[in-house]
């Protein structure tokens, strides 16, 4: 069986990035993977087809919808995630498996991995759709998360700042890497994520004034700025 999770998004502003953390704070907590900052970093390469499918079903709303991508955290290579999102009626489901370098950087140049090389269902299917869809890296979306976390009903409350885009292979497993902003300046992202249903006193300490939920698109905005193509250097 699929499991489905909600998933809500708000474009928010510095100032009210503080102003939810601080009413948050009593009920939910750091996720333990964040180190002194409070926060990590970030970066994912995504797929997408010859016709620009997953870019052209953001755009128009298509649900359902997927997307494939390769995560890592912190510019490092040691924990390379493949994952697939899968979003339906607004709601969303992720499988992932784990990736080494050398099939990270094979697939960044458009080699279609070895199908027999990993049991995972999600590995498989995108050695599918590499060759019945020619799936190729089209983007890299990096930003800074700030992650909490709520044991009941499984609530996470991300705030995504800097968010910014990347056609340049060559730096993705750079501490940092050339990047441009996608949103103005002060500006950042929202995100709840949760189960069956979210506790009405933290939906209650989430609400603010001129706060709007949207379908917003991390890769679909970062292709916006750059559907010139991936620049390739050194792979």
């Amino acid at each position: 069986m699929t499991f489905f999770r909600h998933e809500l998004k708000y474009p928010v502003t510095t100032a009210q990035i503080a102003c939810l953390r601080s009413r948050i704070s009593s009920f939910a907590v750091l996720d333990q993977h964040v180190k002194e900052k409070g926060i990590y970093s970030i970066r994912s390469l995504y797929f997408d087809d010859y016709k620009d499918t997953c870019f052209y079903e953001n755009e128009n709303g298509t649900s359902p919808r997927e997307k494939f991508r390769i995560r890592i955290y912190n510019g490092s290579a040691e924990n390379i995630r493949l994952e697939l999102k899968r979003k339906e009626q607004g709601m969303t489901h992720k499988e992932a498996c784990a990736l080494s370098a050398e099939q990270c950087m094979a697939a960044f140049c458009g080699k279609t991995l070895s199908f027999e090389e990993k049991d995972e269902a999600v590995y498989k299917k995108f050695c599918i759709q590499q060759k019945n869809r020619l799936l190729r890296p089209k983007v890299i979306v990096e930003y800074e998360r700030e992650p909490y976390v709520y044991r009941t009903g499984n609530v996470r409350i991300t705030f995504d700042t800097d968010i910014r885009s990347s056609c340049d292979l060559s730096g993705f497993f750079l501490e940092k890497i050339t990047a441009r902003p996608v949103m103005p300046r002060g500006l950042h992202l929202l995100e709840v994520k949760y189960d069956e249903f979210l506790p009405d006193y933290l939906y209650r300490a989430l609400q603010m004034e001129n706060l709007q939920l949207t379908a917003f698109s991390k890769y679909y905005l970062c292709r916006k700025y750059n559907m010139g193509g991936i620049i390739n250097n050194g792979f």
